[in-house]
């Protein structure tokens, strides 16, 4: 590490982390090559053009840029249609959207993994502000197994009794359960409808589009909901979200984004598509670096003495990873070492803060070229126990590692690692 100055314990640690996660590169490669060859061949089959990388102001009405936009992620996401707009100002408000589109008051909103996002309790259960349960919706919720698995008979059970949209949320949050698999979605799919054929798929899709070949809509799903300055946008998409799936669902979401009547015909797309087009065509490709940041970190950790989650030979299904560092001081010093690495405000130090929607301090290093950018390499985590700091991102390989053994670094400084 010539440009900086690490252990040289740390630096030999990290060879052997990636002697250890060399298997798992090799496979994260090949997906992406796949998944790359997919996007590529959606941009060929709908004839994107230069015209469609311009820009509309005003009303946007007849924006083929923007419409064919969402021709391509239905192709990729293999959906009857898709709401690709940089007006979603993140994931949550994505999936606010789609929660408000498709459910009316006395419907009920069966979350199948647990309890949500932080971010959607207020969305969901608020008091004040017009929240689903202000608007009548009510909410009913299946508990995850103590192994942190789908609890698939109390799925069905709980189903059985009646549910409009049946909510999965693929990702782990802030738990340390596995994040799902394509297949373990498909398996919660088929519990849903073997009692209830009529129940609205939905699925939080943040942090896994391109982890794997195949997304939730490929075994069931209804709708999918992601943000763009997570894995699809690529790192390029400055702001922006997307719901895709089945087009009276779809449509149903863009009347609560825009207008009823108006819903995908309005809606200009300023000087917006070109990022929002370049960042889904490079996506597989940064998705396999940010994967392969978090499977080194994983193993280095994991030699450094510390449990992870995933371990760092686990298939992927997300760009997430979990450290349990055991202390505050550890977080800090974690994500102190993070910032330190980033291309952008190195020089700042993260402290815990009041994030609004969290229900306790949360510290987040994310020295980004777009602020929030869960894709390029971030740390966060509330000051809770287990007290473990859940990392994602890395835009390259090479600067990801740069970045995992600098929190190390700074953990062996400020005396929280002993090696």
């Amino acid at each position: 590490m010539e440009f900086f100055n690490i252990d040289g314990r740390l630096i030999e640690t990290a060879k052997k982390a990636e002697e250890m996660a060399s298997e798992q590169f090799a496979k994260i490669s090949e997906t992406a090559e796949y998944n790359g060859n997919k996007v590529l061949s959606a941009f060929i089959n709908n004839r994107v053009s230069e015209m469609h990388l311009k820009g509309t102001i005003g009303y946007g009405y007849n924006d083929d840029g923007r419409d064919k936009l969402d021709m391509v992620y239905a192709e990729v996401f293999r959906t009857e249609d898709a709401l690709v707009r940089h007006s979603f100002v993140n994931g949550t408000h994505a999936l606010s959207t789609a929660l408000f589109g498709v459910l009316r008051p006395n419907d009920t909103l069966l979350c199948v993994t647990g309890a949500p996002y932080d971010t959607l309790t207020e969305v969901i259960n608020g008091e004040h502000g017009g929240s689903l349960k202000e608007f009548g919706v009510k909410y009913a919720q299946v508990d995850l197994l103590p192994d942190g698995t789908p609890d698939l008979e109390g799925i069905k059970a709980a189903v059985a009794k009646g549910c409009k949209v049946a909510y999965i949320q693929r990702s782990r949050g802030y738990s340390l359960r596995d994040s799902l698999s394509i297949s373990k979605i498909g398996e919660i799919i088929s519990a849903i409808k073997s009692v209830n054929s009529d129940a609205i798929i939905m699925v939080d899709n943040c942090y896994g589009e391109f982890v794997e070949r195949r997304e939730p809509t490929e075994v069931g799903a209804d709708l999918i909901i992601g943000s763009l300055i997570k894995n699809p946008g690529g790192a390029i998409a400055r702001t922006g979200g997307y719901i895709a799936g089945r087009k009276d669902l779809v449509e149903l979401c863009s009347y609560r984004l825009t207008t009823v009547g108006t819903g995908k015909e309005v809606g200009c797309s300023l000087d917006e598509n070109r990022g929002m087009y370049l960042g889904f065509f490079l996506a597989p490709q940064i998705v396999e670096s940010a994967v392969k940041t978090s499977v080194f970190a994983c193993a280095f950790f994991s030699l450094l003495g510390y449990e992870t989650f995933p371990k760092y030979n686990q298939n992927r299904t997300d760009i997430i990873a979990a450290i349990k560092l055991g202390t505050p001081d550890a977080l800090c010093a974690f994500c102190k070492g993070i910032q330190n690495g980033s291309p952008v405000d190195s020089m700042a130090t993260p402290e815990p803060w009041d994030m609004p929607g969290y229900d306790s301090k949360v510290i987040m290093a994310a020295g980004a070229f777009t602020m929030g950018a869960s894709i390029e390499l971030s740390a966060d985590a509330p000051l809770r126990e287990p007290f473990a700091v859940w990392l994602q991102g890395g835009i390259t390989y090479p600067s990801g590692k740069t970045g995992i053994l600098l929190a190390a670094q700074s953990m062996l400084e400020s005396g929280e690692l002993k090696i």
